[in-house]
């Protein structure tokens, strides 16, 4: 007998910065291989929307306001979730936000770098994530199973002068959220990895990528595949982190970056 080591059905999958993006493509992949799932994010109409295209394709969907900045809001999230469903078995911490301009530019040398925006950054890509990692730990050790899956970047694993000071750091940080938390959650069959795009056309930035062909077409020269990636292309490992595939995987980071950190 065939085994679907992809198939999610019946379980309760938990994804912050939800209503686009890489986000959406993560909640959608799930869902189509029968997983419930709850999008969280902190736009509320685009969250609607988010759902929406779900429930109307014949997913199970719901949706949650989060803004990931505080914490006693992410824990209240997920527990409502394990109240509702009874447990959560995927989490992903995927919810963050551009850091300013890179070094190439002077506004976004060291000495230039803003503290406020440094902050905020931090507080959002950084302990936001933590937050969400440190809730769904809470409810998945009792359990003894889980998987909790980081969105991360190649910025947080190479130095480069696209990224800036402060988002790239937040990544890096993360990055090392997953080595420990891994390693940590290990005895409790609780796997822990990450992966770390390169370009993809989100709305990161403000949408940039969306207004600026210019922007598009630089990003796609800096990698091999010479392209920027649409969101669904992350589907494939997002199923495989999330599913019994990935049942002797943990505390890695995986590129999924059009080649760019081979280069």
């Amino acid at each position: 007998m065939s085994v679907n080591l992809f198939d999610l059905s019946g379980r309760v999958a938990f994804i912050t910065g939800a209503a686009s993006g890489l986000g959406f493509a993560m909640a959608e992949a799930f869902a189509e291989q029968g997983a419930i799932v709850v999008l969280a994010d902190v736009d509320a109409e685009a969250l609607r929307r988010a759902v929406g295209r779900l429930t109307q394709a014949g997913h199970r969907a719901e949706g949650v306001d989060l803004d990931v900045r505080d914490p006693r809001q992410i824990r209240m999230r997920i527990d409502e979730v394990v109240a509702r469903h009874g447990k959560l078995d995927i989490c992903c911490c995927n919810a963050g936000i551009s850091g300013g301009p890179p070094f190439s530019r002077p506004e976004g040398q060291i000495e230039n770098i803003d503290l406020a925006t440094w902050d905020n950054v931090v507080r959002i890509n950084q302990t936001g994530v933590f937050a969400t990692m440190q809730a769904a730990a809470a409810v998945m050790k009792p359990r003894k199973s889980g998987r909790i899956i980081v969105t991360c970047s190649i910025s947080g694993l190479v130095t480069g002068s696209i990224s800036g000071y402060t988002y790239s750091a937040s990544k890096a940080a993360v990055i090392h959220l997953v080595h420990l938390a891994a390693v940590e959650l290990a005895p409790y069959n609780i796997m822990v990895n990450g992966f770390a795009p390169g370009p993809f056309l989100t709305n990161i930035a403000g949408g940039r990528l969306h207004r600026e062909p210019e922007t598009v077409a630089f990003m796609a020269s800096t990698v091999p595949l010479k392209r920027v990636a649409d969101p669904s292309e992350l589907k494939g490992l997002a199923l495989l982190l999330a599913s019994d595939a990935s049942s002797y995987i943990t505390g890695t980071v995986i590129p999924i970056d059009g080649g760019a950190t081979a280069m």
